[in-house]
């Protein structure tokens, strides 16, 4: 039986590398203002990357921020064609990390608990 390869964690880490650099360097969508990549995971065949994206500000400024990322994908891949030495570059999805507003909810209600103690 074949181990784990490390592949597609190499492959997920200059995914994030070459997308991160575009999203700042040459994505020119305006919707696509102030959106941070957090994590890519690529499945083991290489075919599929999910890019997670953290973006700051409203909810609508969220789902027109993913709206111009879909936009992008076709240049984001190709960008990624240039970057990866493999025969399969991976099809981009984006997807919302919510991890850091999953963060701030848990320490606003830890906040709360700690006011409502007794000494």
């Amino acid at each position: 039986m074949k181990g784990s390869s490390r592949r597609p964690e190499q492959v997920a880490e200059t995914v994030r590398q070459v997308v991160a650099d575009a999203l700042v360097t040459e994505v020119r969508d305006p919707r696509v203002g102030f959106v941070t990549v957090t994590h890519v995971q690529v499945t083991p065949d290489l075919a599929h990357a999910r890019i997670r994206v953290s973006v700051m500000g409203e909810p609508a400024d969220k789902v027109r921020a993913l709206e111009g990322l879909h936009s992008a994908a076709g240049f984001l891949r190709s960008k990624l064609t240039k970057a990866l030495r493999t025969r399969v570059v991976p099809e981009v999805h984006f997807e919302l990390d919510r991890g850091l507003e999953h963060a701030a909810r848990i320490a606003e209600l830890l906040a709360e608990l700690k006011e409502e103690a007794p000494d």
